[in-house]
């Protein structure tokens, strides 16, 4: 005879939260006690989570909610890849051109036409490494992650599509509209409030970071991941720095250890790159990874 689930030693005695959710959405709603704001449970109320006061329990949703799905995804490590938003793909590259109105920004379109070499460097990257397709434990590893956002985050997440694999998206809410380029995983596409909590993602699962031509938001994820790891809050990984024209021409970085400010060894944190191959290189030798 099988006894009823509230005699079974093993069942739950409290309800789950949807549960409870759904009793209290049962109740009548008539009287001005139950219309009252303070009277709604405290998880289902926007406005009382929205207050300065719980930005605690934002934060430690906003790093709950990924963290908690991506173990269930059961990813175990993160190819990520930084880029700018502004570098058009090889196939855009007319319409770009197009948009230039006067010398001046004439000047400025055809440099960032000059380095759309690199979306395509970021979409091979992204396909070698999808290809590959290594688990371990069970865990899904390198799987490619980018900002969520176009041009060379766009990359990332089509080089993996294109290679039939998923691909981590992280986006940020900005003023101006932000949305996943189509590339993105759907179920591993995630939205951010805070800058912090997004970098955190970035590279708690981060097992090489591959840096291209970008500004002030990839400089930020750049020497974050440079600090990190000088001062020894991170172990080493593969950072693999694409463009050395460029970034020789927006940082100095002889100049820094000149001036003493760095050491000079703080330069070999990361590797110069300029195709996808030998970057995908320097990740296998790193780690003695069987796929090349």
């Amino acid at each position: 005879m099988t006894e009823p689930e509230d005699k079974e030693l093993t069942h739950r005695r409290f309800y789950k939260a949807e549960q409870e959710a759904s009793f209290a959405g049962a109740q009548g709603t008539g009287t001005p006690q139950t219309q009252d704001p303070a009277y709604k449970l405290a998880f289902l109320d926007s406005e009382f989570l929205l207050r300065d006061e719980l930005r605690p329990v934002r934060f430690q949703l906003e790093l709950l909610k990924p963290e908690m799905l991506l173990e269930e995804a059961n990813i175990g490590s993160t190819l990520v890849i930084y880029g700018s938003a502004r570098i058009p793909s090889p196939e855009h590259v007319d319409a770009v051109r197009a948009t230039a109105t006067t010398p001046e920004r004439e000047k400025v379109v055809e440099r960032l036409i000059e380095k759309s070499k690199y979306y395509e460097e970021a979409r091979k990257l992204a396909h070698t490494a999808s290809a590959c397709a290594i688990v371990e434990k069970g865990m899904r590893q390198f799987v490619v992650c980018s900002g969520g956002g176009p041009s060379i985050m766009e990359a990332a997440n089509r080089g993996a599509t294109e290679a039939g694999a998923e691909s981590l998206g992280l986006n940020i809410v900005l003023p101006h509209e932000q949305a996943p380029n189509p590339y993105v995983t759907p179920h591993l596409s995630f939205q951010f409030h805070y800058f912090a909590l997004r970098k955190m993602h970035f590279l708690l699962r981060a097992r090489a970071v591959a840096v291209f031509p970008g500004g002030f938001g990839t400089f930020d994820e750049f020497f974050e991941l440079l600090t990190l790891i000088q001062t020894g809050k991170m172990k080493p990984i593969p950072i693999l720095l694409f463009g050395k024209d460029y970034w020789n021409r927006v940082v100095n970085f002889e100049a820094l250890a000149e001036e003493g400010v760095i050491n000079p060894n703080d330069t070999d944190l990361f590797r110069w790159c300029e195709t996808a191959e030998e970057g995908w290189q320097h990740i296998v030798d790193f780690y003695g990874l069987e796929c090349g």
